[in-house]
């Protein structure tokens, strides 16, 4: 995208894309509208999709507004429209209010401090100090005049530290007049990577300016912005972009649906906190009596002698072993056994829910691909073999969706089960019911999807006969999969709920007949 300032007009590069709406999808990717997860809870009719062309017509479209309207250059214009956050209209409410106002705020010099136009050469540049041509030299609108060898080597330093780039400032420290950045790189910057990084940083200068309407897809290598406010907001975050990414439009994490941002939150720490170390090191090490060193048994045999001090202990009682006898005999834990046994049992609690989140995010990502495989090349085998249309078949890609929907929720249940108080007795016991339900359900749907298939792909054999089954039976499966995710998700939403109603029905029911027998008497 190149822009230059000839009598205020921008020029970018040509491609009239419109926005992207449910119905219009960039063909070239992989997974579209359609494509996308049934049972995905974002709405996409709630949503609009940008790609960066989008974003720099919208760009485009402001800054010829406000160069027509305040009757400026372009280059001036993205300089206020920079300044306000691309709010077009607080940026021409406030310059017919107060233009001096708001070029002395900005630092848009309607007079030059230093007038070159009755020198031609003998320019003195205000960095290097050599003297140049007029045609040699580049200024902005204070005149003070800069070489462009200076010029390039002042731009490319702004590029480097970052964002800050997209307006400069005179290179002269008591000077405050700006420039848009783009104006003195198209005149002075040839490298073409230093260039695109610019251009980078001032399209999502419009994104970024939006707070939080607009956002970027955070997955890698995804061009599209995500508009989530065009459509009327709801408690649930979770959005799925063209790219078939999702993610949770309040935290940026992947899509985490039916648990809590903050749950999320505390979970990713935990898989990531320095403290975890030292409870593994509690429950599976001891100190060395003499030098307290921690020390790891590695063999079976309880006879320990530390590889720092040489001391020879009882693993077990930590006595010395000369001397030592069988230390069989109960003695009574002291406070360090109490402590590390319940570092033992909180780590092996840890590791059951973060062994099941861990395996349901593996297995999620091995069936994504064999979505992808499926409709790159299975389903045409199995058009072919089977005499139909790839249309007929799409309930084995709907198995896959469905099949992907449901790791992702089920591995997010065992961060909420994780965090779930183990007190409340009944809302555990409800939670792992339907828990447990859901998750034997998914396991059959995905065994049928994954290993039966195989059978109707890849067989010589005639199978056309059994294949009717088999469409009856993925379908039921999928069906009944959602059903039981839907309850899961609907009672983790509630807060489980329920049991708290069923405790408080069963409560009221055992004190009605106690009252009656006190009536009797």
């Amino acid at each position: 995208m190149d822009y230059s300032d000839d009598d205020g007009m921008v020029d970018t590069d040509s491609g009239e894309e419109s926005l992207l709406s449910d119905n219009q999808v960039d063909s070239d990717y992989e997974f579209t509208d359609q494509d996308v997860d049934n049972a995905s809870t974002s709405k996409r009719s709630q949503i609009s999709y940008f790609k960066e062309e989008d974003v720099r017509k919208h760009q485009r479209t402001d800054i010829e507004q406000v160069s027509t309207v305040l009757s400026i250059s372009q280059v001036e214009a993205i300089v206020l429209l920079l300044h306000y956050q691309w709010n077009v209209s607080k940026v021409e409410d406030e310059w017919f209010t107060d233009e001096k106002k708001v070029r002395e705020l900005v630092g848009m010099l309607k007079e030059p401090v230093v007038d070159l136009n009755d020198r031609e050469v003998n320019i003195e540049c205000g960095i290097c100090f050599d003297s140049y041509t007029q045609k040699e030299v580049t200024t902005l609108s204070c005149g003070h005049p800069y070489c462009n060898v200076c010029w390039t080597g002042y731009i490319t330093t702004t590029i480097n530290d970052g964002p800050g780039c997209l307006t400069v400032k005179c290179p002269e420290p008591s000077c405050s007049a700006v420039t848009a950045c783009q104006y003195m790189v198209d005149k002075v910057i040839t490298d073409k990577e230093l260039k695109e990084k610019y251009y980078r940083y001032f399209v999502r200068s419009y994104v970024e300016a939006s707070g939080n309407k607009i956002k970027w897809c955070p997955s890698p290598g995804c061009e599209y912005a995500i508009d989530f406010a065009s459509g009327s907001r709801s408690e649930h975050y979770d959005v799925s972009c063209l790219c078939s990414y999702e993610f949770c439009w309040n935290c940026g994490e992947d899509a985490h649906r039916p648990v809590d941002c903050d749950t999320v939150s505390k979970w990713i720490s935990k898989n990531t906190d320095e403290s975890e170390n030292t409870n593994w090191i509690l429950a599976n090490t001891k100190p060395c009596p003499n030098c307290k060193r921690q020390i790891e048994k590695s063999m079976g045999c309880n006879h320990m002698g530390c590889s720092i001090c040489k001391h020879s202990f009882c693993w077990n009682c930590l006595g010395p072993m000369k001397g030592h006898r069988n230390c069989h005999k109960f003695k009574g834990g002291n406070e360090t056994d109490v402590k590390r046994k319940r570092a033992k049992r909180a780590i092996d609690r840890y590791m059951h829910y973060y062994e099941r989140w861990a395996s349901n995010q593996s297995s999620r990502l091995i069936a994504m691909a064999d979505l992808k495989k499926l409709q790159s090349v299975q389903l045409k085998w199995l058009s072919i073999r089977q005499g139909t249309t790839e249309s007929q078949l799409q309930f084995t890609v709907e198995a896959w969706r469905q099949i992907i929907e449901c790791r992702r929720v089920l591995k997010w249940t065992y961060a909420y089960g994780y965090y779930l108080p183990e007190e409340e007795q009944t809302k555990k016991e409800f939670f792992e019911y339907l828990q447990g339900e859901a998750e034997a359900g998914l396991e059959r749907l995905h065994h049928c999807a994954e290993e039966e298939l195989k059978h109707f792909v890849f067989e010589t054999q005639d199978s056309s006969k059994n294949f009717g089954d088999f469409r009856r039976k993925l379908t039921g499966l999928t069906e009944a999969t959602k059903t039981y995710f839907e309850n899961l998700v609907k009672a983790l939403e509630n807060g489980l709920a329920d049991v708290a109603l069923s405790e408080s029905s069963k409560s009221k029911t055992k004190s009605k007949p106690a009252t009656k027998r006190r009536k009797l008497k």
